[in-house]
């Protein structure tokens, strides 16, 4: 199993910026691996709606089926699987001091039969990711802001 977590500020306030990550399509927009994440069902966004994501990571092309699985005043937790692989993504958010929001953004990345052979590679590649993650995520919630 793999854990990658960043802490990170952005300018708009909590509710803007869960109202925009629940919709994982914008995953398109902050995620540097989604190469396309379509919604595969209609109506407002609530636990149980899912979403198509197709990434490439370090090269090898991957699908999952993530669900919204957790959605509060202060957390959003999307669960995408596929036969090689869970990754749960918990986003937390909260008023920062002095304005804004502080996000803090965990990937766990479990890997499955013979893939877990490659989890020390694993690791490596998702740090990476999530640095590139961080970076994308506050730009585009920054946009927000005006």
């Amino acid at each position: 199993m793999t854990t990658v977590t960043r802490t990170f500020t952005v300018r708009p306030e909590p509710a803007t910026v869960l109202d925009y990550l629940k919709d994982f399509t914008n995953a398109e927009e902050w995620d540097p691996g989604t190469e396309r994440c379509t919604r595969n069902d209609t109506g407002p966004i609530v636990v149980g709606s899912t979403f198509h994501n197709e990434s490439k990571i370090a090269g090898v092309g991957t699908e999952l089926t993530y669900t919204l699985e957790k959605l509060t005043d202060d957390t959003i937790v999307l669960v995408g699987r596929n036969e090689t692989a869970t990754s749960t993504d918990t986003i937390t958010v909260k008023p920062a001091a002095g304005g804004g929001s502080e996000v803090t953004y965990e990937a766990v990345i479990e890997m499955s039969g013979a893939a877990k052979l490659a989890a020390p590679a694993v690791k490596v590649v998702f740090e990476k990711i999530g640095n590139d993650v961080e970076r994308d995520m506050t730009q585009a919630l920054d946009r927000l802001a005006g």
